[in-house]
C-alpha cells in the first residue's frame, strides 16, 4: 500500500487560498490494489492522504465512464457518458457496508504486477457485485431503499435508457445495439416495454450498480474536499457509437434512419499521421442540439459538476471548429471543416450551470477561433513542456517563459511518453541540447524528471500537474496510452510500495519552493 494507512485529523479553518497550486495525473484504475484493477477503496483514500501530505490541491483523472473490451477499454469510448465504472468500485467498501458479508475476498485476488487485468478484473467484480445485490434485496436495511430511490428518480434522464440498454446488450450477447433485432435497435415502445416487464429485477440491479458507484465516489470526493484537494476531471467530447446515448438520442448525432453514421468525427492528416485519425464515433447533430436548448449537453455537463470540481473538456477545439468526414470513408483525408457550436453554446450552458469550472483542453494543431472561444470564456488552457523544445524553442508558446497564468502546465499528459521515455526514446539530439542550453545544465535520463518538474512548478502557470510516471521517474514502459495504437493502453499501475516517502519528499520539496502550497 501507500505509507501510512491512518487518516489524518483536518483541523478546520481555511487557510488564504494560493492561487498557485500542483497536483498529480492518476487514475483510479492506475492504484495498486488486490482485485486486479485500481478501485474507490483503501488505496484511494491512501493516495488522497498522500496528496495531502505533499501539499497537492488537485487529483486530476481520466473520465470515469464503463469502458469496453471492443474499445480497447478506453475511457474515452465507454458506453454512457454518464454512467460510472462498474469495476472501480471497491469490494473492500462493500465489505464495510454489510453487503459482502458470506463473501471470502481471498478467492477475487488477482496479482499486483502493475498491469489492469481488464478481463478477469471486470469477471470478479461483477461476481461480487451480483452477490451485493443479493444481500441488498434480502435485507434492504443496509443501505436505505428511499435512498436508491431517490438516486433512481434524480439521474432517470440518462440512467434509465443506460440500464435498459445494459439489459438488452446482454440478451444480445454484448453486441453493439446496431447488431440488436429492430425492434430493439430502433427502441419500439412495445417491444421496450416487454423487456422493462420481463427484465424489471436486471434494470433494478444495473442501477443499483450505479448508485453504488455514486455512494462509493462521493465519498472519496468528500474526504478530498475536507482535505482542500480538488478533484479534476476529464469529459471526451464525442461519444462512442456503441452507446446508451447514442441509441437513445439518434436524433443528436449524424445518424441516417438505419442507424448508420454519416458523419465520422476525427482529425485531418497533419505531422503525426498521413491518413489523419478516424475515430469511429458520429459527429453531433448541433442543429437539433439547439432545437432541443443544448438540453443533453447540459444534463451531461451537470453530472460532471456533480462528480468534480473542476473539468477537463477534451477536445475543446470542436466546440469552435470540428473536422467531419463521411460515414464510409476509409480514412480521414476526405473531410471538411465545419463551424462548431461556439460562444451562443457557451453561454447558455453558462447560464444553466451558472459557471463554466472548466479547462480547455487547447492542444494540438488550432485556429485563432478556438484561442477566441476559451479566452472569451477565460477558461484556463494547456501548456505541454514535451512539446516546448523544437527548432522554434524561443517563441514557442509551450516554453515557460512565454505563460502567462490561466493555465495548466503539465510535464505530458495521458497521451504522452513519461518524461524519461521521451528524452531517451522522442526527444533527438537538438532537442536534448535546447533543454540543457534553456536550463543552463547536463540532463540526463535520471534527473530529467526533477528538471522538467522544476521548469513546470517554476512557470506563472496558475495550476501544474505532474503525471504520477513522472514523480516515479518511470520509462516508456510506463506511458497510459498510445495513440493510435490498439496495444496495452490503459492498463498501467502502481504496485505496492511503489510511492515512498522520497516521492512525498520530492513534492513537498518542489511545491513549497515554487509557492504552490
Amino acid at each position: 500500500g501507500i505509507l501510512s494507512k491512518l487518516p489524518y485529523v483536518i483541523l478546520k479553518g481555511k487557510r488564504p487560498e494560493n492561487e498557485r497550486s500542483a497536483g498529480l495525473l492518476m487514475h483510479i484504475s492506475s492504484l495498486s490494489s488486490l482485485f486486479g484493477i485500481g478501485d474507490l477503496g483503501p488505496e484511494a483514500f491512501a493516495f488522497a492522504d498522500f496528496l495531502y501530505r505533499s501539499h497537492q490541491r488537485i487529483w486530476q483523472l481520466l473520465p470515469l465512464n464503463p469502458t469496453e473490451t471492443a474499445q480497447g477499454n478506453s475511457p474515452y469510448s465507454a458506453l454512457s457518458s454518464r454512467a460510472g465504472n462498474p469495476s472501480l468500485i471497491s469490494p473492500e467498501l462493500l465489505v464495510q457496508d454489510g453487503l459482502l458479508e458470506n463473501a471470502d475476498l481471498a478467492e477475487y485476488h488477482l496479482p499486483q504486477d502493475g498491469k489492469v487485468d481488464f478481463e478477469k478484473a471486470v469477471k470478479n467484480k461483477n461476481a461480487l457485485l451480483e452477490k451485493a445485490f443479493d444481500t441488498f434485496k434480502n435485507n434492504p436495511t443496509f443501505f436505505p431503499e428511499e435512498e436508491f430511490g431517490s438516486f433512481s428518480e434524480q439521474n432517470a434522464e440518462w440512467l434509465d435508457d443506460f440500464a435498459l440498454y445494459m439489459v438488452i446488450r446482454e440478451k444480445n450477447g454484448e453486441k453493439p445495439w446496431t447488431e440488436w433485432g429492430d425492434s430493439l435497435k430502433f427502441r419500439e415502445a412495445e417491444a421496450l416495454k416487454a423487456i422493462a416487464e420481463n427484465a424489471s429485477e436486471r434494470i433494478r440491479f444495473f442501477k443499483w450498480v450505479q448508485f453504488v458507484f455514486d455512494k462509493q465516489w462521493k465519498s472519496l470526493r468528500t474526504y478530498c474536499n475536507e482535505r482542500d484537494i480538488k478533484f479534476f476531471g476529464d469529459l471526451p467530447f464525442y461519444v462512442s457509437y456503441n452507446s446508451s446515448d447514442v441509441w437513445s438520442h439518434r436524433d443528436l448525432f449524424l445518424l441516417d434512419e438505419n442507424g448508420k453514421i454519416t458523419g465520422v468525427a476525427g482529425v485531418p492528416p497533419d505531422a503525426f499521421s498521413e491518413d489523419g485519425q478516424l475515430w469511429g464515433m458520429p459527429v453531433f447533430n448541433w442543429d437539433a442540439h439547439k432545437e432541443q436548448e443544448y438540453a443533453w449537453w447540459i444534463n451531461r455537463l451537470r453530472k460532471n459538476i456533480e462528480l468534480y470540481d473542476l473539468t477537463r473538456l477534451d477536445h475543446f477545439r470542436a466546440f469552435a471548429d470540428y473536422w467531419v468526414v463521411a460515414g464510409d470513408e476509409k480514412t480521414a483525408v476526405n473531410g471538411e471543416w465545419k463551424i462548431g457550436p461556439g460562444s451562443s453554446f457557451l453561454n447558455v450552458v453558462e447560464k444553466a450551470l451558472g459557471g463554466l469550472p472548466f479547462v480547455a483542453e487547447d492542444l494540438g494543431e488550432i485556429s485563432p477561433a478556438v484561442y477566441k472561444l476559451r479566452d472569451e470564456f477565460n477558461l484556463p488552457g494547456m501548456k505541454v513542456l514535451q512539446f516546448a523544445f523544437g527548432e522554434t524553442m524561443a517563441e514557442s508558446e509551450f516554453i515557460p517563459h512565454n505563460y502567462t497564468s490561466n493555465f495548466v502546465v503539465y510535464t505530458g499528459t495521458h497521451d504522452n511518453n513519461t518524461i524519461k521515455g521521451w528524452f531517451t526514446k522522442e526527444a533527438d539530439e537538438e532537442a536534448r541540447e535546447k533543454l540543457e542550453a534553456y536550463v543552463g545544465r547536463a540532463v540526463d535520463e535520471d534527473h530529467v524528471y526533477d528538471v522538467m518538474a522544476r521548469l513546470a512548478y517554476s512557470s506563472v502557470a496558475k495550476m501544474a500537474v505532474i503525471p504520477i510516471q513522472d514523480l516515479l521517474n518511470l520509462d516508456e514502459s510506463c506511458k497510459m496510452n498510445s495513440p493510435g495504437s490498439g496495444r496495452d493502453n490503459w492498463t498501467w499501475r502502481l504496485v505496492p510500495g511503489q510511492l515512498n516517502i522520497e516521492a512525498e519528499k520530492q513534492l513537498k520539496l518542489w511545491t513549497k519552493l515554487y509557492n504552490r502550497v
